[in-house]
């Protein structure tokens, strides 16, 4: 299956959730500046990132090439939860969200024919109380080190959710629902035998 979309993002996740629905994908990877803007509400600051990197992504590539962008953060209140600067930030941020609920907000840009589209995905979240205990051994595993609001509900996390309310896969890093939408109206085919690309 040749690449047929730019996936500017080094997340192995999402080029594994855009295979899940038959979308090769190159991965090219962008720098941008992730630092949220004064008073920037978590809502707008994910969507501008996504649409950043959708942009930063389109640089260098054909016309008629599709870039896919995305930014998944974790909010708790309204304060967003990022990935953990070390172990102190990651048990701490598995703290404040131990026996609560919280959001995952995850936007997704399309750069491509039919300009740029995109969407934004709210799940909200409810984890069981966290023990100190499981709280180091998680962070011992390697896991959360990379992941925003320090874990991953795929991986070894799973076991301390309780319930979610929204998109899975949003959380994992990708709402596929919307994602497949934003690709067909770009003209891009999902799986084979499956649904054709917008007119």
């Amino acid at each position: 299956m040749p690449a047929s979309l730019i996936l500017a993002s080094a997340s192995p996740r999402r080029r594994e959730l855009l295979a899940s629905i038959g979308v090769a994908s190159l991965v090219r990877p962008v720098d941008i500046d992730e630092t949220p803007a004064p008073e920037e509400a978590p809502l707008a600051h994910v969507t501008r990132l996504a649409r950043e990197k959708a942009l930063a992504g389109a640089a260098g590539a054909a016309t008629d090439q599709a870039v896919l962008g995305a930014d998944t953060v974790v909010v708790l209140g309204e304060r967003i939860l990022g990935k953990p600067r070390d172990k102190a930030d990651g048990l701490a941020m598995l703290a404040a969200l131990s026996g609560g609920e919280h959001r995952v907000i995850t936007a997704v840009a399309v750069n491509g024919p039919a300009g740029l589209l995109e969407a934004a995905v709210t799940t909200r979240v409810w984890m069981r109380e966290i023990s100190s205990r499981e709280a180091e051994a998680y962070w011992a595993s390697g896991e959360p080190a990379d992941k925003a609001g320090g874990y991953a509900i795929q991986g070894l996390a799973s076991i301390f959710v309780m319930h979610l309310e929204g998109s899975y896969s949003a959380v994992v890093g990708l709402p596929l629902h919307e994602s497949a939408e934003l690709l067909r109206r770009q003209g891009l085919p999902l799986w084979s035998g499956g649904l054709p690309p917008m007119a």
